[in-house]
């Protein structure tokens, strides 16, 4: 497995109430990576049965910042929504709260 498909996990307000609502995960992932490379990533890395992934890519966007209003670039991203089976959870989006 190559150890740089998953780049970081995704958390925000959102992303943690799929996450406990839906069992739904959000990760950046490698422009790259197809479904089965993250899926296997995934399960190896976190030791958990992955039901369903789907894809998103992020377009490059721009940001204007400074006094001369000057143009910079974010790059493209891709995100995984990662669905694991029933009764499992990855422990870096567990961070208390009700479910």
């Amino acid at each position: 497995m190559n150890p740089y498909i998953i780049r970081k996990p995704v958390i925000t307000e959102k992303t943690l109430q799929r996450a406990n609502v839906e069992n739904i995960y959000t990760f950046e992932v490698a422009r790259t990576a197809d479904k089965n490379k993250i899926k296997a990533a995934i399960q190896e890395m976190y030791e958990v049965k992955v039901v369903n992934v789907n894809t998103v890519m992020r377009p490059k966007k721009v940001k204007r910042t400074g006094q001369k209003r000057l143009k910079t670039f974010a790059a493209k991203t891709k995100k995984a929504l990662v669905k694991l089976k029933p009764g499992q959870s990855i422990s870096v989006f567990d961070v208390g709260g009700d479910k």
